[in-house]
């Protein structure tokens, strides 16, 4: 049978999809890239906020259209199901089969028992716990890299080296989702990344909920320094870049690894979330403002050329407008050159939740209207200044008139930051140019893109 997938959500979820795609493709069912040839459709789920949840479902509903034709099964996966499996049954009778994250270490019997006996109906009569009663437990430990199939391309690879969160943010429903963090062995990630240098990946791309967390639980400390210059290390990896580093994690080892060594990308993801003490309070963060200044300072010092990224959440409850005139008058300072910003949503079972002094929605969004402005400017400024300058672009892609190479920096995250686009000299062969690394020198800014030529 053929076998269609929709992978939802972060790059961690995104590696799940491949496991599961590999389990498929080894087991001999073809896979295929449109829903209308899916004789089986796998939906990969995210539940992490409101907006995620709505895709889901929406994606949910337009997939089960399709078995009004050729698909026979439609499956669910994913941090969705984890969190409302039972609501899921009652709500959606079109799918098959819903899977949770604590039975993927079941996962292939399964999808067997559905294709061959039909256990539909008995799974829809399992009595299972919400999530404010789900106790946090390691996730099931499974092989990925023997089994995975990659999705992103030629040239970049994630590398998911912890699963699930021990912050307890109270925003967040990820601990009671995914359960508490979890480290692989470094013999096991390293052996992946070898086994992904071995198949042409030039870019390994680490990621966990925190990688600042790696190693705490197995081996008494932060690895993640180690673990980097361990990564540099493999034939075949050219550029090697860490997200999601919570700042009260990044130790001076570890901006000592980045500032010195050459594979690594400059380049630090730090989800502050905000910046008044009184709201990282409530949030049961572990950091300070003041910590949080002294920590960007610290590395812009030591690392001149940094790319510095963060993501923040406006309207969360208690937020006042002293509050939020902090961030802002943050943002307008620091300057950070990439900037995601989120309004507060109201996650069930989330401390968060619970408390008093909830923001209106249109205060959300005109703050978010506000921070997003700001940071609009701010990253224009900084994009005009790479004018004139040289860089080494990896090309990924040709634009569909053939007239620009379309490639990125080592200081641009795929799927996150900005492009290049470089005229395409006609004296070069695309097939010889493609997946490979060139020079350019950038010449013009539009938007959040980059525009050059080569040298």
């Amino acid at each position: 049978m053929n076998v269609g997938f929709i992978s939802l959500g972060c790059s961690k979820n995104l590696i799940d999809t491949e496991v599961t795609i590999g389990m498929f493709k080894e087991n001999c069912y073809k896979i295929v890239n449109e829903p209308e040839d899916a004789d089986i459709l796998v939906i990969n789920t995210c539940g992490f906020i409101e907006s995620a949840k709505e895709e889901a479902i929406n994606t949910i509903l337009e997939m089960a259209e399709y078995k009004n034709n050729r698909c026979k099964y439609l499956i669910v996966m994913g941090c969705l199901v984890q969190r409302y499996y039972e609501d899921l049954i009652k709500a959606l009778p079109e799918v098959n089969l819903f899977i949770k994250i604590d039975e993927y270490d079941k996962l292939w019997d399964k999808i067997e028992d559905l294709i061959k006996r039909d256990i539909v109906e008995k799974s829809k009569t399992r009595k299972i716990k919400k999530i404010s009663e789900i106790k946090p437990l390691p996730m099931p430990k499974f092989n990925e890299f023997m089994e995975r199939v990659l999705t992103t391309g030629n040239n970049y690879a994630y590398l998911k080296i912890g699963e699930g969160c021990s912050n307890k943010c109270t925003y967040c429903a990820i601990p009671y989702i995914r359960g508490p963090f979890v480290s692989r062995k470094m013999e096991e990630i390293l052996e992946e990344a070898k086994m992904l240098a071995k198949k042409g990946i030039k870019e390994i791309i680490v990621i966990a909920q925190d990688t600042t967390k790696y190693g705490i639980d197995i081996y008494g400390e932060s690895k993640l320094a180690e673990l980097l210059q361990n990564l540099s290390k493999i034939d075949g990896i050219e550029w090697i870049r860490f997200l999601y580093s919570y700042p009260e994690g990044i130790t001076e080892e570890l901006v000592e690894v980045v500032a010195n060594n050459s594979k690594i990308a400059k380049y630090f993801d730090i989800p502050i979330q905000h910046i008044s003490n009184s709201i990282l309070k409530r949030m049961n963060r572990k950091t300070t403002k003041e910590n949080i200044q002294n920590l960007i300072q610290n590395i812009r010092n030591k690392i001149p050329d940094v790319t510095l990224r963060t993501s923040l959440i406006v309207g969360f409850p208690g937020e006042t407008e002293n509050d939020f005139e902090q961030l802002l008058e943050f943002v307008k300072n620091t300057k950070f050159d990439k900037l995601g910003t989120f309004m507060y949503s109201k996650e069930e079972g989330t401390p968060a939740a619970k408390l008093q002094e909830q923001i209106h929605g249109n205060t959300k969004k005109a703050r978010y209207n506000k921070i997003m402005k700001t940071q609009q400017q701010i990253s224009l400024e900084k994009l005009k200044k790479k004018i004139g300058r040289k860089y080494k672009v990896l090309i990924e892609d040709v634009s569909f008139d053939k007239k620009y190479l379309i490639g990125r920096t080592f200081q641009d995250v795929p799927e996150e930051d900005g492009l290049v686009y470089i005229k395409n000299d006609e004296k070069y062969k695309i097939e010889n140019i493609l997946n490979n690394f060139i020079e350019c020198e950038i010449e013009k800014v539009s938007d959040y893109d980059l525009i050059g030529k080569i040298i």
